[in-house]
């Protein structure tokens, strides 16, 4: 399934239906009272969360969503049937905004919640509303309210524990699918993810969840590469997986270099917790690498691991260490 995380569409809650100007008619009664009914209330827009969705193409192709308007009230004092609420479903991690996309109206980060985003119109009043003591045969009635109407954007932020986050083809679809059970789409070229991929990893029966987040490149925070949109994934991440491809020239300007990126974005991720891992060591000799590590160590001095995801051994050592990190 395509993966799309931004959408705009336009909603309108149902109006309400107009009140009823009867009077009663039956056989011996000459003058008979008021008996106009109300009208129903329009039905309201409503969105939920679903955790099985993962993607908001279900908006792509069909922008426009209205609810049912409310029925006439009718003769002996009959409400009109209010009109069905119509309900939205999108996925958990979808954040709502108004026309500018920058007001948030509401974020969605359980499953099964609820948000009435547009209220249906108040059904009208009969003219049986209107009787009083000096009143007694009255033709007023009223029309029901217009249900509310508006544009709106749906944006979707993965929820995932761990983000995996790199340069492109650094390597980072190869380690979801050997940590997980994903199957994103892997090839020997930069730019091969141009989506974000879930995937969850077990370790003596704690799960993790993780989401690799296509590749980086310089300006990603003005949306260069799509990395703008990108980046907004990274967000919800508790901790943040730094793969770094052995075969880079200087691995500390490789590493600062997406770090830049995530800080012109938003200073609040620099400060997520981080692992490091420089993979595709089985393309390599202890003696060639050994030299860039130690220059990384000197002038970055945090900890990090040599991988391959290729070696099982590895991956067992990854799951253990990202399990750690998540609970711990």
């Amino acid at each position: 399934m395509k993966f799309l995380d931004q959408a705009k569409i336009y909603i309108k809650a149902g109006n309400g239906g107009s009140g009823s100007a009867s009077f009663r008619r039956e056989k011996f009664i000459e003058f008979g009272g008021p008996d106009g009914g109300d009208g129903g209330d329009g039905g309201s827009i409503i969105i939920e969360s679903e955790r099985n969705l993962n993607t908001l193409i279900d908006f792509r192709y069909s922008q426009h969503f209205k609810a049912s308007h409310g029925r006439p009230g009718s003769k002996r004092n009959r409400t009109g049937a209010n009109g069905r609420d119509l309900i939205l479903k999108v996925p958990v991690g979808t954040q709502v905004y108004e026309e500018d996309n920058n007001t948030l109206i509401y974020d969605f980060t359980k499953n099964r919640e609820r948000y009435l985003v547009a209220n249906g119109g108040k059904g009208g009043l009969g003219n049986l509303r209107f009787k009083s003591s000096t009143n007694r045969a009255p033709k007023k009635k009223t029309q029901g309210k217009l249900g509310e109407e508006f544009w709106i954007w749906l944006q979707l932020k993965v929820i995932a524990e761990i983000g995996i986050i790199g340069k492109p083809n650094a390597g980072k679809s190869s380690l979801l699918a050997a940590l997980t059970r994903a199957k994103p789409k892997i090839a020997d070229y930069p730019f091969t993810t141009i989506n974000p991929n879930l995937g969850v990893t077990s370790y003596n029966g704690k799960e993790v969840t993780l989401a690799d987040i296509p590749g980086l490149v310089e300006g990603a925070h003005k949306g260069i590469g799509l990395g703008d949109k990108f980046l907004r994934h990274v967000e919800r991440c508790k901790v943040l997986l730094h793969l770094i491809d052995l075969s880079e020239t200087n691995l500390v300007n490789t590493y600062n270099q997406i770090n830049r990126e995530l800080l012109s974005y938003d200073k609040k991720l620099i400060k997520k917790k981080e692992i490091i891992f420089f993979n595709k060591s089985d393309l390599f000799e202890n003696e060639e690498i050994r030299p860039k590590l130690d220059y990384f160590k000197n002038k970055v001095g945090i900890k990090f691991e040599v991988i391959s995801v290729f070696s099982r051994k590895d991956m067992q050592k990854i799951k253990k260490k990202l399990i750690k990190y998540v609970n711990g």
